[in-house]
């Protein structure tokens, strides 16, 4: 299902045509339910990036959530080393001297980012810490979990939520529509119930069957029978 036809049929459905700018609030609002419920391998991004020797912080990308996973690898090339997802707390207490170097070990979300100058200020951006602080320049893997483009501005119109899923995509934008409408308890009742169903089989695929053989335990993952 494209743009075009998921508008159609949410004012087929609710019998009301909306204004452009609610209708796209309706679609962004149940994309961001949905993403934030199922973790399809279309919601993870990679990256690589340069750690700098004695700088024991890492920016995180602009569009960065939450970490999959981060690799560290001689600069140049050489083996993958993934580090540990940790605390700052933990990185504090096991690293307490940030001149102390080696090989990176551990990971932790540090907190926003600040600009350099005589008047610094905090960005909206987050930065991970390692630990411990690394002894020379490496080469970073990152990946990591972020949310698609939206299919309200996809210059496409499609994306793969629409094209894979678009049970999902259509009950979520009509609970949303109906929830502004105010509508009749009964039919939001019924769209949330179709909802709930289209969630559940969104879960079997995305936390289940395209999970079974993942490596690390720490990720959601569901019994498939």
């Amino acid at each position: 299902m494209n743009y075009a036809a998921l508008v159609v049929a949410i004012s087929d459905y609710t019998e009301n045509t909306f204004q452009t700018v609610d209708v796209n609030l309706f679609i962004t609002q149940a994309e961001q339910r949905i993403y934030n419920s199922v973790q399809f391998p279309s919601l993870r991004k990679n990256v690589t990036g340069t750690i700098t020797a004695s700088n024991k912080y890492l920016s995180c990308p602009n569009d960065f959530l939450a970490p999959y996973s981060l690799a560290v690898f001689p600069y140049g090339g050489g083996d993958y080393i993934y580090l540990l997802n940790k605390d700052v707390n933990f990185m504090r207490e096991a690293y307490p001297n940030p001149t102390s170097t080696g090989t990176p070990k551990y990971y932790a979300l540090f907190g926003p980012t600040t600009t350099v100058g005589p008047s610094p200020t905090i960005t909206n951006e987050l930065s991970f810490i390692l630990g411990p602080t690394p002894s020379t320049t490496y080469s970073a893997e990152l990946h990591y979990y972020y949310y698609p483009e939206s299919i309200t501005i996809a210059s496409s119109g499609q994306t793969w939520l629409g094209d894979n899923f678009d049970t999902v995509l259509l009950y979520g934008a009509l609970v949303e529509a109906y929830t502004y409408m105010k509508g009749e308890q009964d039919m939001m009742a019924l769209y949330n119930q179709k909802y709930v169903q289209a969630i559940a089989l969104a879960k079997r695929l995305g936390d289940g069957m395209e999970r079974q053989d993942a490596y690390r335990s720490g990720q959601v993952r569901v019994e498939v029978g």
